[in-house]
């Protein structure tokens, strides 16, 4: 075989696509600035909202980062990595995901220029790693402790992560609300606080307004009580939970009963009602007056326990189940067997609420309860929609002070602090490294920079005033007041943020602007031309030429 110079070698498949290089850095970097972009203007208390209308028409009106992440549906690989960051940071933290993703397009535009001057893509890596450690450093330092007991500070907390949402109309109420929740389902295991949102359950119901949103320290169940002639109001309610069917089994094997007068059939009938009354017995004998029930329940049953007063609501979610259990003190059974007085749950009442359309059950004032509810009322579906996702930022945010007591101030504050800190070890780090550490110092500036662009001040004039705030000492709780455009102690303002939600943001940012900043080569792997198999029943089952949409002409 000859090796002319003029022989083609194809080492690839044909059609695959392929960037090496500075071409393929700039390409994902590009694609990552562009998604940084379209959160950016979200930031902060003065952000803007985004409306997202889906294939189907369905529309979602949101300034949420992560959000708006999930919506949309992004194709260039470079930018699905900060869908990533946001996913991660809202799994992690639940807040500070928008500041998570505009961090991590800085990173990447800031390390562009530097590719430029020929800094090899190694060296920014390690220059930024490097950074991000100093910059948890700093965090720690700069870190205020808080005690569970500080409602005033937890709600200032809450307040701060609501006033930049769609619902800060009622951020008062919102905030009060999220510490009741949070404190009430937190638990002291080894000296330290651990607080399961999970355990606090919100559901939406459309009318009044967000000012009448409850905390229910019980449950609350998305069903009705199962028979009409049942009690709809059960006061010092003792609660069974039940995870078995109150019916009579079906064999599991095939059975043949031949009944051969009409005697037999009315024993068969009398033995049917006498086993389901004997379940029905073991429920009233415990003292049980209400019954949640996993399963379903013969309407004979149902008969029965309406006669003996007993309110029951049937075919409850295992996760519900749960939470009744966590509320109420009570134990799930397998068997109404089992059922005694000791493993009954407790509440002052159950009762069946309409609301709307919908009736709902309320379980309330359960002595300690390890669960609760959250129902929200608002005046749009919208809007409800807006309110869980606040919701849930603002019970993340007061978790993560519950749980790890520390804070730092909000309004840009930490980032100006870790800028000036970070210049200022960067002439230690020395080398083309100390280039890195520059930029992402840079970068980090790029958050208090958004946060006066969306409130409409000038943003070279605030970051001039911002940096020689922070030169003075004792001054590093200082950030932009966007109301006034003036710069003023955070703490004064009780604007105050997580320390988590900081150190995570530093976090998820770093490690997806160094991931693609490894990236030297896109190689994009096509189908190589040939046609696809033939569905059954030939072209008509693709539905003509349509259906050949993922075909290479």
């Amino acid at each position: 075989m000859s090796t002319g110079g003029n022989i083609p070698v194809l080492v690839l498949k044909e059609g695959t696509g392929r960037t090496t290089g500075r071409d393929a850095q700039k390409n994902n970097i590009m694609a990552a600035k562009i998604v940084a972009e379209a959160v950016k203007t979200t930031l902060g208390p003065c952000g803007m909202d985004k409306m997202l209308v889906t294939s189907m028409g369905d529309v979602s009106i949101t300034n949420d980062g992560a959000t708006i992440m999930k919506e949309l549906d992004v194709q260039h690989p470079a930018a699905k990595m900060l869908v990533e960051v946001a996913k991660a940071q809202d799994n992690e933290v639940g807040d500070g995901t928008t500041t998570a993703v505009v961090l991590a397009g800085e990173l990447l535009s800031k390390a562009e220029s530097l590719l430029d001057k020929n800094v090899h893509p190694t060296v920014i890596i390690e220059g930024f790693k490097k950074a991000s450690e100093k910059a948890q450093e700093i965090l720690e330092k700069i870190a205020i402790p808080v005690s569970i007991s500080d409602d005033k500070t937890l709600r200032d907390v809450a307040i701060t992560s609501l006033s930049s949402k769609a619902i800060n109309v009622a951020e008062n109420h919102f905030a009060k609300l999220i510490v009741d929740a949070v404190k009430q389902v937190a638990e002291k295991i080894d000296g330290k606080y651990k607080a399961d949102i999970d355990l606090i359950k919100v559901v939406k119901k459309h009318g009044k307004s967000l000012d009448e949103t409850e905390l229910v320290k019980g449950m609350v169940i998305d069903k009705e009580v199962a028979s009409s002639q049942m009690p709809k109001f059960v006061e010092d309610a003792k609660i069974a939970l039940l995870n078995e069917k109150l019916e009579i089994e079906k064999t599991e094997f095939d059975a043949k009963i031949n009944i051969e007068s009409p005697d037999q059939m009315q024993l068969f009938l009398d033995e049917e009602e006498r086993m389901l009354k004997g379940m029905v017995a073991a429920v009233t004998k415990s003292g049980a007056n209400v019954v949640f029930c996993e399963k379903g329940i013969d309407d004979m049953a149902l008969h029965f326990l309406a006669k003996g007063g007993v309110m029951v609501i049937k075919s409850v979610s295992s996760g519900d189940m749960e939470k009744l259990a966590r509320a109420t003190g009570g134990e799930i059974l397998g068997s109404v067997k089992d059922l005694t007085a000791s493993v009954l749950g407790k509440a002052k009442k159950v009762e069946e609420v309409k609301i709307g359309d919908d009736k709902l059950i309320y379980v309330r004032e359960c002595k300690n309860p390890k669960a609760v509810t959250i129902v929200i009322r608002g005046a749009s579906s919208h809007l409800l929609d807006e309110a869980e996702r606040s919701l849930h930022d603002g019970l993340c945010v007061v978790r993560n002070v519950v749980e790890d007591g520390k804070i730092v101030a909000g309004g840009g504050a930490p980032e100006a602090e870790l800028a000036k800190n970070l210049r200022k070890y960067a002439v230690k780090v020395g080398g083309r490294e100390q280039l890195a550490v520059e930029a992402y110092a840079e970068a980090v500036e790029a958050i208090p920079l958004t946060l006066a662009e969306n409130a409409g001040l000038d943003p070279i004039d605030i970051m001039v005033a911002l940096r020689s705030e922070h030169e003075k000492p004792d001054h590093k709780y200082f950030g932009i007041e966007v109301t006034t455009g003036k710069i003023r102690n955070m703490l004064d303002l009780l604007v105050l943020e997580p320390l988590r939600v900081k150190q995570q943001v530093i976090k998820s940012a770093t490690e997806a602007a160094n991931m693609i900043l490894k990236i030297d080569d896109l190689i994009s792997i096509k189908g190589g031309g040939k046609m696809p198999p033939m569905p059954p029943g030939g072209m008509g089952g693709m539905g003509g030429m349509g259906g050949m949409g993922g075909m290479p002409y």
